[in-house]
C-alpha cells in the first residue's frame, strides 16, 4: 500500500467525520452493512491477501488493523468459506514483529514440501509477505521493504514465522518494493514471485520458496501511472484449447482510468525467465490507451486463489473495493473496508484476440430464493422495470438491450429521500457510465466524484447485454457476458426501491430475469 497516501487521507478524513455527524451504530449496520460482499466484523480492512484453497476451504487473509477503523500498523486478518461466497471470520493470523508491519502479501498450498516445512504427513502452507520497516520510513531510508515467510502446518490456522531465515528476500534498494505474489510455474517446474518495485514488477524464481534468484523486470510504458502495487502473475489455458498464455494484473496508484488507483492486465508469454506481452495485445493495448480489469473506481489490489480447483483453466479473484483517492471516507465507523464479490476469469480468444471474461462466482447461484422473468418490454422513452416486491439491496438484474440508436440509455436506481446512481450507455459518445455523484446525501460520497465513472466502447452499440450485481453499498456491472466490468460503491440513506430506464425514441428491454438473493439458506 502507498502508506504515505494513506496517513495523509487519514489525517484529513479524522477531521471531516469530526464534523459530520454520525448515524447510530445499530442504523449504521442495517444501512451499510453489505448482504454478501465480505467486511471484517470490525475495524479497519484493506488488500486481500494469502489466498489459497485446501482440502476443501478458501481461505483469505487481508491487511488488517485490529485496534481502530483507520489505517494502523498492518496485520493479517483471516476468512474462511466453504463457496466463495459467505465467510467467517478467523483469529489474526500474522502481527508486526521486530522485522515491521505485515503489509500485502500471498500464501500457497506447498503439495510436494519444497519447502521442508511439511512433517508428520502435514502440507504445508506458505505465506509470503511485505515486511515493512516504520523505523526506516520515518528516517527516509530506502531500504525499507523486504520479503518474509511463514509456513502453516494446519491448512492456514495457525503460523510460525521463519525467523532464522527471514528476510527470504532483501530489498535491492528500491524504496517500494512490496506485495509478493507466488505461483508454482506447473510449465518451467519452479516457484515464481512477481514483486511490485516502484514503477515496475520484478520476477523471481525458486526451488524451495526460501531462496530466491532474480529473473527480469516488466515495465509498462503505454500509459503513465504512480506506484505500482499488489501484482499477479499465472498461467491459463484458453477456453476451448490446449494453448496456454500467461496473465500479468498489475494495480497503480495513481493512474486508474478514472483517476486514481485502478488495475490493468496483460497477456502474453513467460519462458520461464522473461513475460513478453503477446503482440497483438500490444496493439490493442496502445490503441485503448490500456485494457483495465475494471473500468468503475472501485476495484483496487485484486488478487487471485492459488491450489484452487481446476486453476489451469480458471482463477477466481477477489478485490478491495475502494478507491485511494478517499481510502478513508466511508461512512462507517464499526468497520471499514469491503472485499468485491469473488470472480471467476477465464482466458478468451475472439476475433480481437485474447482477454479475460470476468463473470461472478458460479455458487452465488445456490443463494437464489426468487425469480422474476419477463421475455420482452417495449419501451417508449421511458419505463419503469417490474421489479415487484425484489429487494435490490441484494439481487441480480440480467437483461439486454436491444433496438438502440445514438443518444443515451439510462437506468436509474432511486429511494424515498431522492437519493439516486445512474449508469448506462452513451451511444453518442460511445461510452459506458456510472453516475454516483447523487447517491449518498449527507455523506462523504456527495458529489464526491462528479463525473461519471466511463468505459471506452470505441464504437455505438447495437445491442448490449448486462448483468448487474446488487448490495447495499455497491453495484458491479458485467459488460457483455463478463467482456468487461465496472464496480462503484455508494451509501445511501435508505436502501433504492426502484429502477427506471430511458432513452430516445423506442427501445426494448429483452431476457430480463432478476434473482432475489438470501443469504440466511
Amino acid at each position: 500500500m502507498n502508506t504515505k497516501k494513506l496517513i495523509l487521507s487519514a489525517i484529513s478524513s479524522m477531521a471531516i467525520f469530526t464534523a459530520q455527524a454520525q448515524i447510530p451504530k445499530e442504523a449504521e449496520e442495517a444501512h451499510y452493512r453489505p448482504n454478501y460482499h465480505f467486511t471484517p466484523k470490525a475495524n479497519w480492512m484493506n488488500d486481500p491477501n494469502g489466498l489459497f484453497y485446501a482440502d476443501g476451504v478458501y481461505h483469505q487473509y487481508f491487511q488488517y488493523w485490529p485496534y481502530g477503523n483507520l489505517w494502523g500498523p498492518m496485520h493479517w486478518g483471516h476468512a474462511t468459506s466453504k463457496d466463495l461466497v459467505t465467510w467467517e471470520e478467523q483469529p489474526i493470523a500474522l502481527y508486526p514483529d521486530r522485522f515491521g508491519y505485515i503489509f500485502s502479501g500471498s500464501a500457497v498450498y506447498d503439495v510436494n514440501n519444497t519447502s521442508g516445512f511439511g512433517k508428520d504427513g502435514k502440507i504445508p502452507a506458505i505465506a509470503v509477505f511485505t515486511y515493512h520497516d516504520p523505523v526506516k520510513a520515518k528516517a527516509g531510508k530506502t531500504d525499507v521493504e523486504s520479503q518474509g515467510i511463514a509456513y502453516s502446518l494446519d491448512n492456514g490456522l495457525t503460523w510460525t514465522k521463519y525467523d532464522e531465515g527471514n528476510p527470504v528476500l532483501k530489498n535491492p534498494g528500491i524504496r517500494d518494493f512490496r506485495d509478493p505474489k507466488v505461483s508454482w510455474d506447473w510449465q518451467h517446474n519452479q516457484w515464481v514471485m512477481i514483486v511490485a518495485a516502484k514503477d515496475r514488477a520484478q520476477l523471481y524464481a525458486s526451488a524451495n520458496l526460501k531462496d530466491w534468484k532474480f529473473l527480469s523486470e516488466f515495465e509498462e510504458k503505454v500509459t503513465p501511472h504512480g506506484v505500482w502495487e499488489c501484482p499477479d502473475f499465472f498461467p491459463l489455458t484458453v477456453k476451448g484449447s490446449k494453448e496456454v498464455k500467461w496473465v500479468l494484473v498489475q494495480s497503480y496508484n495513481p493512474g486508474g482510468v478514472n483517476g486514481g488507483s485502478g488495475t490493468q492486465y496483460f497477456i502474453g508469454d513467460f519462458d520461464g525467465t522473461t513475460f513478453t506481452v503477446d503482440k497483438t495485445y500490444a496493439e490493442r493495448f496502445a490503441k485503448e490507451k490500456g485494457i483495465w480489469l475494471d473500468y468503475g473506481h472501485d476495484n483496487y489490489a485484486g488478487v487471485t486463489w492459488g491450489n484452487s480447483p481446476n486453476e489451469r483453466e480458471k482463477k477466481y479473484m477477489t478485490a478491495w473495493m475502494i478507491n485511494l483517492n478517499y481510502g478513508f471516507d466511508q461512512p462507517t465507523t464499526i468497520w471499514r473496508g469491503m472485499n468485491s464479490v469473488v470472480k471467476e476469469l477465464e482466458l478468451i480468444k475472439d476475433k480481437n484476440g485474447y482477454r479475460l471474461s470476468i463473470a461472478p462466482v458460479e455458487s452465488l447461484k445456490k443463494y437464489i430464493a426468487s425469480t422474476e422473468t419477463v421475455k420482452k418490454l417495449s419501451v417508449n422513452k421511458t419505463a419503469t422495470l417490474p421489479t415487484g416486491t425484489l429487494d435490490l439491496a441484494k439481487s441480480e438484474i440480467n437483461l439486454d438491450l436491444k433496438g438502440l440508436k445514438d443518444g443515451a440509455y439510462t437506468f436509474t436506481l432511486s429511494n424515498k429521500d431522492g437519493e439516486s446512481l445512474k449508469f448506462g450507455l452513451d451511444n453518442t459518445n460511445k461510452v459506458f457510465f456510472i453516475d454516483r455523484s447523487q447517491s449518498s446525501k449527507g455523506t462523504m460520497f456527495e458529489n464526491r466524484t462528479a463525473d461519471p465513472a466511463k468505459m471506452p466502447l470505441f464504437s455505438a452499440q447495437k445491442e448490449v447485454s448486462l448483468k448487474i450485481l446488487l448490495d447495499k453499498t455497491s453495484i458491479e456491472i458485467f459488460y457483455n457476458n463478463g467482456e468487461r466490468l465496472m464496480t462503484e460503491i455508494f451509501f445511501p440513506n435508505n436502501p433504492f426501491t426502484t429502477l427506471t430506464v430511458d432513452g430516445p425514441g423506442t427501445f426494448s428491454i429483452e431476457n430480463l430475469v432478476m434473482h432475489q438473493f438470501d443469504f440466511k439458506k
